[in-house]
């Protein structure tokens, strides 16, 4: 069913799609941030009525409870504000919490300013802040924090404690306590920074894991689709090898050069087929006598690249491999088919233009870089690269390679990235450590 043109009433547009939990963790916070000063409102107004009617502290009842009340009014602005599909960012809440801030200064400075034991009250603001803003805004918040605190410390009313006499407080005890809320302030900031980026950093890693299980589990799916697609596609294409041969044998067919090079093609790509089927039923087990072969790099490189080049008449590829060493390898039809994956989307890419395959080695690690002259990769492409059906191809299952192919490099212990050269054109680079390839027996210093 087509999308619409316009929004759903109260729903973002579509082109904010992609912000939705943005958007979505704004309102959350300041939803926190009302709860939070609603709790706040509650708790100073029965602070101030237990010490002016139950302790009998004199405080200036109508100035502090004129500043409740615009607390209270300011809250319920926000709820009505929270109700609102516009998006909530950092300096909307950065605001909220300047309000706490300059009211609790208020608050403060008409009961007894830094003699009154509520004062560490700012290390709450500050706390809140380092859960819900950035950086830059955190440590503002402990700015406006740090000169409320300096501000009560030499203007304030006097608390009237009865039966007390009125504290007076040293300058260099003030100035010890300014110490200790700074530092305890810094503190928190830090400590709850690392946490909060430490957590994100688990449900990040863990995200990534559930991905990486889910294409695993999509892989096997698909894996047994294609040995049962394999499994049924061996008698038709026997038979269409049978007819083949037939036709390549029949005087008709033998007596016109041009229908004998079409058949001799078709054999070619049947062959092809075939070897594919073979292969796939061979990873997955079903071939008896068959198991991965030991050879070296250069001729399973070698080997590879003439293959592909046979089964893709007319397209030209520019094979390099320097400095490259011919360790013993284990050939496996999945290294091929990664390889050759990357080389069809290069060719799908530009099929008209010659590609090039440079081969080389850093450190331990075999670096295989496929370069094409075609278009280029699109920015979402790059962005989900080796993600399942994405490709611009317009057709079913494209996208499939590659993603199967970065899987196959994952469990080797390797990895494919893409990019655009700025000469035109694309480039996909496979590394993948030597040591994933080689008989587990081998060594270097045993075989020079």
């Amino acid at each position: 069913m087509p999308l619409p043109d316009t929004d759903a009433p109260g729903q973002p547009p579509l082109g904010e799609v992609g912000n939705a939990p943005e958007r979505l963790a704004g309102r959350k916070n300041l939803l926190q941030l009302i709860q939070l000063r609603w709790l706040a409102v509650a708790g100073q107004l029965l602070t101030i009525l237990t010490v002016d009617f139950l302790l009998g502290v004199d405080l200036p009842l109508v100035k502090m409870l004129t500043l409740l009340a615009a607390l209270a009014l300011f809250n319920v602005a926000s709820h009505l504000r929270s109700r609102l599909s516009l998006p909530v960012g950092n300096g909307e809440l950065f605001a909220g919490l300047l309000v706490d801030v300059g009211v609790l200064t208020g608050q403060l400075f008409y009961a007894g300013g830094i003699t009154n034991p509520f004062i560490y009250l700012y290390l709450l603001q500050v706390a809140v802040g380092s859960v819900l803003l950035r950086p830059r805004y955190i440590w503002a918040v402990v700015a406006a924090a740090s000169l409320g605190f300096v501000v009560l410390t030499r203007w304030h009313r006097p608390l009237p404690v009865p039966h007390l006499p009125h504290a007076v407080l040293s300058p260099q005890y003030i100035a010890g306590l300014l110490l200790c809320f700074l530092l305890t302030a810094s503190l928190l900031v830090i400590f709850i920074g690392r946490i909060s980026r430490n957590l994100r950093q688990r449900d990040a890693s863990l995200a990534a894991l559930r991905q990486r299980a889910a294409e695993e589990e999509h892989i096997v799916r698909m894996g047994l689709l294609a040995t049962g697609a394999a499994h049924e596609l061996g008698t038709p294409l026997a038979t269409l090898s049978v007819i083949l041969g037939d036709w390549a044998r029949m005087a008709p067919f033998a007596g016109e050069p041009e229908l004998r090079e079409e058949i001799e093609e078709m054999q070619v790509q049947l062959q092809r087929c075939k070897t594919i089927v073979s292969g796939i039923l061979m990873s997955a087990g079903r071939t008896r006598g068959e198991a991965p072969m030991e050879t070296t790099l250069h001729a399973f490189l070698d080997d590879l690249v003439q293959h592909w080049r046979s089964t893709r008449p007319g397209n030209q590829l520019d094979y390099q491999r320097d400095g490259v060493p011919d360790v013993p390898l284990i050939s496996d039809v999945a290294l091929k088919q990664m390889i050759d994956n990357v080389l069809d989307n290069a060719l799908d890419a530009a099929p008209s233009r010659p590609l090039r395959l440079d081969v080389g080695c850093n450190d331990d690690t075999l670096v295989l870089k496929v370069q094409d002259q075609g278009p280029g990769f699109a920015a979402p492409m790059l962005e989900f690269f080796g993600k399942p059906y994405q490709s611009s191809k317009d057709r079913p299952g494209s996208g499939m390679g590659l993603f199967l192919s970065v899987n196959v490099a994952r469990m080797l212990g390797g990895h494919i990235t893409a990019r655009n050269r700025a000469e035109g054109g694309a480039e996909v680079t496979i590394s993948l450590p030597l040591s994933a390839l080689m008989p587990a027996e081998w060594t270097p210093n045993e075989h020079g």
